[in-house]
């Protein structure tokens, strides 16, 4: 593909653009059912087209652009941008290093990674559910395979996406993995470690966490050895007031023990990382002991009602939080509209009090459209250090790592009338408009009145 002028992309958009208004305009009501079908098997052609010109696009951000004049890393900036998941931008990002336009260090252009269903893509003939199968299959292939076999692989699937649904598609792809790799040969450095990992999913309307993933051969082993003991009848019962987690449980708990196995490997897996947590033997984390820091009101704590907040965005039910409160140290941040008190020193690292401060206030990361909770995130003086000498509460806020480092590609930061930090961008980004982060504190864009004035 051959490079184009600003103004061939500019018509070639506005003509896109006023293609699809005059689509949109059309009336179906005059046509027959076969001309229906025919009109729209033709547009879901051209929408399957249109991803190619998509990664040609991420292609050159990710080639040509830097991280400073996108304003971040570029899966963030895409998913802010267009108004999608992060995990989706991702994936953008993925078929466009599969399917889009490469280039060799000296600049002569390449064919895609799956050059066949590039092509089937290019013709529409291919939906993103055939596409996500096909990288899959890849994904899954044995690193030794030869490039002839994926080549062909890549021929057949593409042309089998063509005939069939992506449902279809994906058991003649099983199909083709079993004929390729009938013995199912895997090595432990480059196809199970890339594959191992540990999912939790976000939490449901009752504060249940999802979890998947794929465990090691050794992980599974382990598992398996801690949960022998920890999920045994009778082990780590949450039902019993004093439950046993450690020696032998007597017959009497055994007997009445009622949960499923699940529930005992979650009793179990439970009980062993809270004793890792006692024992101290993790350090400390950004300053701290490694231990759960939850965030509550005065009011909620005493009527016993409502949900607590951790430093990693869980959220707790209050009975949990007394429950975790029997055993835990306990901190108080006391605020004055929405400005702690009295708690700065000299020094240029945030005490551990602070820290603690900002886990209640903040909650994550104060850069606009961030999400990385607290656990996660670096301390950051928002008036410089250099220029202030001292290290006050109401003068810091939490920054995770990318969004840290923006601050020394041309950002900067400050505090508003209501204590709220505001990330000011380059000129060149949206002419260096303040943002703020609702993210974390949801319930402020419920409030009513007019926007705060710039100090």
């Amino acid at each position: 593909m051959s490079s184009s002028s600003q103004g061939a992309f500019a018509a070639a958009y506005d003509a896109l653009h006023e293609a699809v208004s005059a689509v949109l305009e059309l009336c179906p009501e005059m046509l027959s059912g076969r001309e229906s079908l025919q009109y729209l098997e033709a547009l879901i052609t051209e929408v399957r087209r249109l991803p190619v010109a998509r990664h040609a696009l991420i292609h050159h951000l990710q080639t040509q652009t830097s991280e400073e004049e996108l304003g971040g890393k570029l899966a963030r900036v895409l998913a802010n941008r267009v108004r999608i998941t992060r995990g989706e931008a991702n994936r953008w990002i993925g078929e466009a290093a599969d399917l889009g336009p490469r280039r060799a260090i000296n600049g002569e252009p390449l064919e895609p990674l799956l050059p066949a269903t590039a092509e089937a893509q290019r013709q529409g003939r291919l939906d993103e559910s055939h596409v996500r199968i096909i990288r899959k299959f890849f994904a899954h292939l044995p690193t030794g395979v030869d490039l002839d076999t994926c080549a062909k692989a890549d021929r057949d699937l593409s042309k089998l996406g063509g005939d069939y649904r992506p449902d279809q598609l994906e058991k003649l792809a099983q199909k083709t993995m079993d004929a390729i790799n009938p013995d199912g040969d895997y090595t432990e450095e480059q196809d199970r470690a890339r594959k191992r990992c540990i999912i939790i999913g976000k939490q449901g309307p009752d504060k249940m966490s999802p979890i998947s993933g794929y465990l090691s051969p050794e992980a599974r082993a382990t598992f398996e050895t801690v949960l022998a003991k920890l999920a045994a009848p009778g082990m780590c019962n949450a039902a019993e007031k004093k439950p046993c987690v450690d020696g032998t449980p007597s017959q009497e708990a055994i007997t009445a023990d009622t949960r499923s196995p699940g529930q005992r490997n979650h009793d179990g897996l439970l009980a062993g990382l809270r004793a890792l947590l006692a024992s101290g033997d993790l350090g400390q984390h950004n300053g701290l002991p490694a231990t759960i820091i939850i965030t509550t009101t005065l009011q909620e704590l005493e009527a016993a009602a409502g949900t607590g907040l951790t430093g990693g965005g869980t959220l707790l039910p209050m009975s949990d939080v007394i429950r975790l409160a029997r055993h835990s140290h306990h901190y108080l941040a006391v605020f004055d509209n929405g400005k702690a008190i009295a708690l700065h020193h000299s020094k240029r690292l945030a005490s551990p009090g602070q820290r603690i401060v900002l886990y209640g206030k903040e909650h994550g990361c104060s850069a606009p459209g961030c999400e990385v909770s607290g656990y996660y995130c670096e301390v950051h003086h928002v008036t410089a250090w250099a220029q202030c000498h001292t290290t006050e509460v109401n003068n810091l806020t939490f920054a995770c790592g990318p969004d840290h480092r923006l601050l020394d590609k041309g950002w900067t930061t400050r505090k508003n009338t209501t204590n709220d930090t505001e990330w000011i961008p380059p000129p060149h980004l949206d002419h260096g408009q303040p943002r703020t982060n609702t993210f974390h504190h949801p319930q402020k864009l419920l409030r009513n009145g007019d926007d705060d004035e710039i100090p």
